[in-house]
């Protein structure tokens, strides 16, 4: 999920193609499924589905500084390779004058973004909450990119995989359905483009959904999704025009391990990789997602900043079913679910037959579904401690239980 981004509406000029390299290489399985939620069409239908593994750090016609070097200097050191760092840095080259270098323990798509699916979704925000503003910035930001891209005649579906699909947050009990009603009045109020479907009107928008009489959804027409791999091709292919200019550099599979500071004044003034000792002028920013936390407190054990970064990473799958025509998605689809996602909560009279996280919390199970720019159906599952019962996911996808495939 998460492809929420501190992206500028500026666009770099010189990025006018898609690097051909793919970012992640992927094994092939595959396995079959009885369907409930869609039917027979999806009855013992043999489906491909790939996991990713990471690539080594591609090169291009524009390849950046070269990272051999035991010493380096530059005005900012950005710690973390994904979506976020690749943007912070196309921020300082394209704003400023700055000298830049993106550092990672691995390559790009190797942590969150490459997890994640690649929806930027409102619908299950709620306004007021700590999420809201970060998430509604986020999407006019890749609004006003793709807006731009399209000003200089550039494709956003081709650069960005970049679609505007709407979103349907579905519930199937009577209850799910009222709270989805004041959801959309809420959503309205805060000045989105929001509406709520009975069941009749979702299997209008979604002709395979399976649905009865209890069933309904909030509708936000305005929700986008894109392919993240293909967003970081754009990132990097952007970013590496001004290593020309000795402005920017990458150093993958370079863990960071310590910092260094100065003798005189006591200022951090460097940082030790596991081949580099890179200098900066200017400042450091982490980017390192869920790992930003435990990486900080690691930084800083022998310091005297107390530093409480509360960031931590979640359990989730992403099943992605290759060539598959048995039907269509129009649009991103949410099980209820994840509002709760949102405030977690504990609730210890739930039976979770073992399934708790580390503070007691009960385990929870959110679904999401999609068709990625290629026609794959994207399927997502992540685990979280809330109020849901982890056994009773309000929509079982493509007709097995995902949650049941958790391992205790």
């Amino acid at each position: 999920m998460a492809s929420a981004s501190t992206f500028l509406s500026h666009p770099n000029p010189q990025a006018n193609d898609v690097v051909s390299s793919a970012i992640c290489q992927f094994k092939s399985c595959s396995f079959a499924s009885q369907s409930t939620l869609f039917g027979s069409k999806f009855a013992s239908k043999s489906l491909s589905l790939h996991t990713a593994t990471t690539r080594p750090a591609c090169a291009s016609d524009s390849e950046p500084i070269s990272a051999s070097h035991s010493h380096q200097t530059f005005d900012v050191l950005i710690i973390g390779a994904g979506i976020i760092g690749l943007t912070i840095a196309r921020q300082f080259l394209i704003g400023s004058d700055l000298s830049v270098a993106v550092i990672d323990k691995s390559v790009p798509c190797s942590g969150a973004t490459g997890a994640g699916q690649g929806y930027i979704w409102m619908a299950h925000k709620t306004p007021g909450s700590d999420l809201w503003d970060f998430g509604l910035r986020s999407q006019r930001l890749w609004e006003d990119l793709t807006e731009s891209l399209s000003e200089q005649g550039l494709d956003p579906l081709q650069l960005l995989g970049w679609k505007k699909t709407g979103s349907l947050l579905v519930g199937r009990t009577p209850e799910e359905s009222d709270m989805l009603k004041r959801r959309v009045k809420l959503l309205c109020e805060a000045g989105l483009r929001a509406e709520y479907l009975s069941a009749i009107d979702l299997l209008v928008k979604e002709p395979e959904l399976m649905v009865d009489k209890d069933t309904g959804a909030a509708f936000l027409p305005d929700d986008c999704q894109l392919d993240a791999r293909r967003a970081v091709e754009f990132l990097e292919k952007g970013n590496r025009h001004y290593s020309s200019k000795g402005r920017y550099a990458e150093f993958y599979n370079d863990p960071v391990i310590s910092l260094l500071r100065s003798g005189g004044s006591g200022e951090v003034e460097a940082m030790k990789t596991s081949r580099n000792i890179l200098y900066t002028k200017k400042a450091i920013v982490v980017a390192a997602g869920c790992w930003s936390g435990s990486l900080m407190c690691d930084l800083l054990r022998e310091s005297e900043v107390v530093l409480d970064v509360p960031v931590k990473p979640r359990k989730g799958h992403l099943l992605v079913l290759e060539n598959f025509n048995s039907f269509q998605l129009n649009h991103g689809l949410m099980e209820v679910g994840y509002v709760d996602h949102q405030t977690a909560i504990p609730l210890p009279n739930i039976s979770t037959s073992g399934l708790l996280d580390h503070d007691g919390q009960t385990l929870s199970v959110s679904m999401t579904a999609t068709m990625d720019t290629a026609g794959n159906i994207v399927l997502a599952a992540n685990l979280l401690g809330s109020a849901r019962n982890w056994k009773n996911p309000s929509l079982v996808v493509y007709g097995t239980e995902l949650g049941n495939s958790f391992p205790n």
